[in-house]
């Protein structure tokens, strides 16, 4: 006799399509057979992506407006009535009518999983997100540093909001390990949307001070025109390419000698391990939980968080030393292959939702001084 699958929702209220969306595509692609998967969102064109990743997965578009979203998502989630609710943010106050929905429901356990770790000063957003944390089953960030974050941010008590690290596909069977190339030259690459909190700014600033350095950066966004700008009065257009969005940014990273991510802020990107994966080192600075994967002077090098001259000085010493930039990438290739590939990550949630509904549901609804 066989045993009947656990059934989980996976919901999402994002509308564009970002590193949070493609985590749970990564996600969805790889969780076992054995569970039966229901995908829920507001944007059509953002579960159509996700949902192109695991053959026949059933999907539902709800309105997106907060009232008529909460109500048939209630509705939905009552019909479906199933043994777990994964609910995944984009940001700390996002899904906040799919997590209320979600707790009405008597049977079901429920999964909040922040991707990044950002305070907010909107006191309404603060509270809403406190009292949604507190009632969950299960509060995933994306590394031990984010977990740290939103404990503090939102005085959830420590130690409450677990760790599981994003994981990708290893879409590089064998180690790509690249030719040195000439001493005193070196591509960096970078990945990720031009805005403020990516930095680009920063990298472009330390390119300028560092000659035979040139920069490729894949993504969109509105720093388009200021990063322009900028690589024009430091003089470096000619070392700067900025070729836009790419489908398939890994099939650029074979093209790079080191990837440069001086983000301000982050939480465990997907860009990151991508170029572990391809055997690539990465300059990272120490914000999020960055620094769980990359261990200076052993994956990648680590920088402090708007340090132009600090990147300017990694990139000068990995410019004129390219065997120690392949040992660094290799062993990068080594610890993401070991604890942050797709199926690592998909296995660990396997447990959670397992471990979850073993047991009665536990909601707080105060937490309790800290203890020394």
């Amino acid at each position: 006799m066989t045993s009947k699958k656990l059934h989980v929702v996976l919901y999402t209220d994002a509308q564009g399509l970002g590193g949070a969306e493609i985590s749970l595509g990564n996600l969805v692609e790889t969780i076992s057979p054995n569970f039966k998967l229901t995908l829920i969102g507001n944007s059509q064109p953002v579960i159509a992506a996700i949902a192109a990743k695991r053959a026949g997965i059933t999907q539902y578009i709800l309105p997106a407006s907060n009232i008529l979203s909460f109500k048939e998502l209630l509705r939905t989630f009552y019909r479906l009535n199933p043994d777990v609710i994964h609910c995944n943010l984009c940001t700390p106050w996002a899904c906040a009518a799919g997590l209320t929905a979600a707790l009405v429901l008597p049977n079901s356990r429920v999964v909040r999983v922040d991707q990044l770790p950002l305070r907010t000063t909107d006191a309404l957003q603060l509270w809403q997100t406190r009292f949604i944390s507190l009632r969950v089953d299960a509060h995933v960030a994306v590394g031990e540093a984010s977990a740290r974050r939103m404990e503090d941010f939102y005085a959830l008590g420590r130690n409450t909001v677990l760790s599981v690290p994003n994981g990708v596909p290893d879409l590089f069977q064998t180690p790509q390990t690249p030719l040195p190339s000439p001493v005193g030259e070196l591509v960096v690459g970078s990945i990720g949307r031009l805005d403020a909190m990516k930095a680009h700014d920063i990298l472009l600033r330390a390119i300028a001070q560092v000659n035979g350095v040139q920069a490729i950066i894949l993504g969109e966004g509105d720093q388009r025109h200021a990063l322009e700008a900028l690589a024009d009065d430091l003089g470096i257009r000619d070392r700067v390419d900025l070729p836009g969005w790419v489908e398939q940014p890994s099939t650029y990273l074979p093209k790079f000698d080191v990837v440069a991510m001086p983000s301000r802020s982050e939480g465990f990107p997907l860009a990151m391990v991508e170029a572990m994966l391809a055997a690539r080192p990465v300059v990272a600075t120490r914000v999020g939980s960055m620094p769980e994967a990359i261990i200076d002077g052993e994956t990648g090098l680590l920088i402090e968080k708007n340090d132009v001259m600090g990147l300017a000085k990694v990139l000068h010493y990995l410019r004129d030393h390219p065997h120690e930039r392949i040992k660094l990438g290799i062993q990068a290739r080594e610890l993401a292959l070991a604890q942050f590939t797709a199926q690592t990550m998909a296995a660990r949630y396997e447990a959670l939702w397992q471990e979850i509904i073993s047991r009665p549901r536990s909601p707080r609804f105060w937490v309790g001084r800290p203890k020394d």
